[in-house]
């Protein structure tokens, strides 16, 4: 004991032994992570294989973007004071954004509308065309949520909410439904999943060329999180 400080020695097993849980835990976390949300997409009428693949292909599908469109603009706007930040004396100010690339993600857009349209057809096998009135309804009132609630932000792009819209969704299909079934599971992926892509990216595309940003992704950066967690939440109430 020195300075009033006890040191306590572990011995090497005791270390050998605290690495190899660490190192467990570390490996078990993404593991439970993948078994909770596989899981969930189970619930949905998944296999465990095609749950697991699901998931897997959304995550690193959120790395792809298909490039689809670029919005070309027409003058770059220079504030008064800083006339001479595009100049040679200047090398670390950045350039002038002209060309905006429009992509498509493909695991935050293109695997959710998939998913999406594969369950509302075999719910309208099961129940009829009667869902879809309510499906349309759910998808404008979290579009329009999605819409007021995202942020357009110059020089990094559109951020979407990461809860509000999924607890839109899986609010709408609660009411609407009278509570926890398949139907209202159906009903909030369809409506979060799709609303989200109207109200966070499709409808603010007009706001693009204000933001100085070099390429958006529809489903990707800004959006996928809530996309995901919309396609997890409404699993719970199946």
């Amino acid at each position: 004991m020195a300075g009033g400080i006890r040191f306590v020695s572990l011995g090497g097993l005791s270390v050998l032994v605290i690495l190899l849980i660490v190192g467990i835990v570390i490996f078990l976390i993404p593991l439970l992570f993948l078994g909770v949300i596989g899981a969930a997409f189970t619930k949905l009428g998944f296999s465990w294989i095609m749950a697991i693949a699901v998931v897997l292909l959304m995550l690193f599908g959120s790395y792809v973007n298909i490039p689809v469109y670029t919005i070309r603009r027409d003058m770059v706007r220079v504030s008064p004071d800083t006339t001479s930040m595009y100049s040679a004396d200047t090398p670390w100010s950045p350039a002038p954004v002209w060309d905006t690339v429009i992509s498509i993600n493909l695991g935050g857009a293109i695997l959710p509308v998939c998913i999406s349209l594969y369950l509302l057809y075999q719910a309208v096998l099961i129940t009829g065309t009667s869902l879809l009135v309510p499906v349309g309804t759910g998808i404008a009132l979290v579009a329009l949520v999605t819409f007021v609630s995202t942020r357009p932000v110059p020089g990094v792009g559109l951020r979407v909410p990461l809860i509000i819209p999924a607890l839109t969704a899986l609010l709408i299909g609660l009411l609407l439904f009278g509570g926890a079934g398949v139907q209202a599971t159906v009903l909030a992926f369809v409506s979060g999943t799709i609303g989200i892509l109207l109200g966070g990216n499709l409808a603010q595309l007009h706001r693009i060329k204000a933001l100085d940003v070099t390429d958006v992704s529809i489903g990707g950066s800004g959006t996928f999180g809530a996309i995901f967690i919309c396609c997890i939440l409404p699993a719970l109430i199946a």
